[in-house]
């Protein structure tokens, strides 16, 4: 049995799961996710949990337990808590603001740099220097996806570390040239 697939997902306070067949909606104070899940994986609400069965021990069946399970734990948790990517922009110069909705990054280029947000995540830029960015939302796919899309602007170089980065991240820094360390 999947370690993860067996465990039962306990649903919050102020959270609705419905299952309709193998499309489940989750409802709560963040917003709204719905999924369909493959028809092999039975998926049911019991005493205030949700619990994620396999129909056989095929190894697609395995496979797809403890991911479905993982899923449908992420919606629960992204409806009632939410999930927030915080980005460090480092360099001289390099700054990140919110314009409206939009977050508009100066970043080196000759152009400022904007993203407009998709629908339910939101740009945070709590710093005043405009050196953190946090990305919030409800769905974590789309939470890391457009946080891997604003490091993609400037990633971090390997020299002097500039440029834009997950928090806490850590950067591999090369010497540079042989000349200098003497």
């Amino acid at each position: 049995m999947s370690r993860i697939g067996k465990l039962p997902i306990p649903i919050p306070q102020g959270v609705t799961v419905n299952i309709n067949n193998n499309a489940v909606t989750v409802k709560g104070p963040k917003g709204e996710l719905s999924r369909d899940f493959p028809p092999e994986i039975a998926i049911e609400e019991k005493d205030g949990q949700v619990i994620v069965t396999r129909n056989s021990d095929h190894r697609i069946h395995r496979s797809k337990h403890g991911l479905t399970r993982a899923l449908l734990n992420n919606m629960v948790v992204g409806v009632s808590a939410g999930f927030t990517k915080e980005l460090a922009i480092e360099g001289v110069g390099y700054r990140a603001a919110i314009d409206g909705k939009k977050l508009v990054m100066n970043v080196g280029y000759s152009h400022p740099i904007e993203f407009d947000p998709p629908e339910g995540i939101t740009f945070q830029v709590p710093d005043r220097n405009g050196r953190q960015i946090l990305v919030s939302g409800a769905d974590k796919e789309v939470v890391g996806e457009i946080a891997a899309r604003i490091r993609r602007t400037r990633p971090p170089e390997p020299y002097k570390g500039k440029g834009v980065r997950y928090a806490g991240e850590q950067i591999r820094r090369k010497a540079g040239k042989a000349g200098k360390a003497k």
